[in-house]
């Protein structure tokens, strides 16, 4: 299995979970915000679809610019179905990459303030993690949210395995 493949099938496998968690939040919940300095559940939700979108947009055109993230939807639903809808069509798009586009470096955070270049395969597997990062904090969100947390890589209070 060649590294894109094996990106992709992980890209696509953490992609169903994170659809998992954030449906498992209560519409009516959407504006929830644990601490002052924290998103609202829509804004975290909001953050899987537009860095996924202006990530996979910069490592296919060599630059990543996160002022172009678009805004949120009016509506948690619609969070949803844009993820749903847009992550189709960036999984396509870096399917069609090359090995050697994947392997040239695009300018990348390397640390706080700093820029460096980083290979571009390297950003798709730092985008994968930062979104597993993200569904963490959205767990959280479930928790205190009354809602169930479903399974993310075993079983929690609410979605045992025995």
């Amino acid at each position: 299995m060649s590294e894109k493949d094996m990106f992709i099938t992980t890209w696509e496998r953490e992609f169903q979970t994170t659809l998992k968690i954030l449906k498992a939040l209560p519409m009516d919940k959407v504006d929830l915000k644990p601490a002052e300095k924290s998103k609202s559940a829509k804004d975290l939700a909001w953050t899987f679809v537009g860095e996924e979108g202006v990530i996979i947009d910069g490592v296919c055109k060599g630059k990543i610019d996160f002022m172009s993230m678009p805004p949120p939807p009016a509506t948690f639903q619609e969070v949803i179905n844009t993820y749903e809808t847009t992550h189709k069509s960036n999984v396509d798009r870096v399917k069609a990459l090359t090995e050697t586009e994947l392997n040239s470096p695009i300018p990348w955070m390397i640390a706080p303030k700093q820029m460096g270049q980083v290979r571009r395969a390297d950003v798709l597997w730092t985008a994968v993690m930062d979104n597993v990062h993200h569904r963490g904090q959205f767990s959280v969100y479930l928790r205190i949210a009354g809602a169930k947390v479903p399974s993310i890589y075993g079983p929690t209070a609410d979605e045992p395995w025995m």
